[in-house]
């Protein structure tokens, strides 16, 4: 029998907010200084099979950036078990592990290395990341120069010509002009294509996530809600907002 590609269970996210950055620095050394503690994920467990494409909706705080953040390794489980298999690109934050110092050709290279690249890989990659990301002589200048959004589009041309078995997407479509968004649409549905492919999509748009998706899971407050087709995930998320 398959196993999943990614397998969730009964994972706790907590995360100690402080009053200040001062209070959190001394909390290193104090261990009375005071915190409240937020839930940010509260007992989820799902499992998600090759080649599904699954949205994750919920109000802003409901968990769905945090969940993707542990399953690409970013964030840990405070209580819990996750397991993937598979190489994952995430478009999540995608200004991100940049050098500041180095070109964005030099963070080409920078970034295919942290994802597990051979120098021969991202040498493949390098023309159709360039190409995609539209920077033209400004790929050869330090990412110190570039404005947020030219930043954004390198990000995302890196992750998405990587290859991935595994997309995770977090409102990473609106990246640029409206251009170059359906550019990223397109890019995204080429690599859906892919065989085997499995794309975790996180969305406000219904419409969107019909575009991309069979599966919705729906969270509220950190915990799991609704997890089922796309067009009953929709119906319950649109009930949440009422």
């Amino acid at each position: 029998m398959e196993k999943p590609v990614i397998e969730f269970k009964n994972v706790t996210k907590r995360y100690k907010l402080f009053k200040n950055d001062k209070k959190r620095l001394m909390s290193v050394f104090i261990k009375k200084i005071k915190y409240k503690e937020k839930k940010a994920v509260d007992d989820v467990s799902f499992d998600i099979m090759k080649g599904e494409a699954v949205a994750f909706f919920g109000k802003n705080g409901a968990g769905k950036s945090t969940i993707l953040k542990i399953i690409t390794g970013v964030t840990y489980p405070t209580q819990g078990s996750v397991k993937v298999r598979g190489r994952v690109s995430a478009l999540l934050e995608l200004t991100s592990g940049f050098d500041p110092e180095l070109t964005g050709r030099e963070n080409i290279f920078l970034k295919g290395q942290l994802m597990g690249l051979k120098d021969k890989e991202i040498k493949a990659l390098e023309n159709p990341i360039i190409e995609f990301a539209e920077l033209g002589d400004y790929i050869d200048q330090p990412i110190r120069t570039y404005s947020s959004g030219m930043k954004s589009r390198l990000g995302f041309a890196i992750n998405a010509n990587i290859k991935p078995e595994i997309l995770i997407v977090d409102e990473a479509l609106s990246v640029g002009d409206a251009s170059f968004r359906k550019k990223c649409v397109k890019k995204v549905n080429e690599i859906m294509e892919s065989e085997g492919l499995t794309l975790l999509f996180v969305t406000h748009s219904a419409s969107d996530a019909k575009e991309f998706c069979n599966r919705g899971i729906v969270l509220k407050n950190g915990k799991l809600m609704y997890d089922s087709d796309i067009e009953d995930a929709i119906k319950k998320y649109k009930e949440l907002l009422t």
